[in-house]
């Protein structure tokens, strides 16, 4: 089985936010921390510290709750983060990711 992830990056705790949607996420992280793409919003901020993620079995629900994220206030964003990650920690830091191959 095939799962999504809604996402949230950061460029330090308390700092910008960014959400995500993937299928993929130890791909996308990468993506991320490399700034594969340099014009992004998370290129352009640093954001390149996975603080939140949450797994879903069905795309269209993983991009419903992507959306429900982004209409909230900051501060409902900050709890979230503080309920799950109280410290801001990169969760993606152990992951073993391999840094030179990337998807195409």
């Amino acid at each position: 089985m095939n799962y999504w992830y809604v996402y949230i990056m950061t460029n330090k705790p308390n700092g910008v936010i960014y959400i995500g949607v993937t299928d993929n996420i130890a791909e996308r992280v990468k993506e991320h921390k490399l700034k594969v793409y340099p014009k992004s919003f998370t290129a352009k901020y640093n954001c390149d510290k996975l603080v939140y993620f949450e797994e879903f079995e069905n795309g269209a629900e993983a991009e419903k709750r992507e959306r429900q994220f982004k209409k909230w206030k900051r501060d409902w964003k900050i709890e979230l983060i503080k309920e799950m990650n109280p410290n801001w920690t990169d969760i993606s830091i152990n992951w073993n990711m391999n840094y030179n191959k990337l998807r195409k």
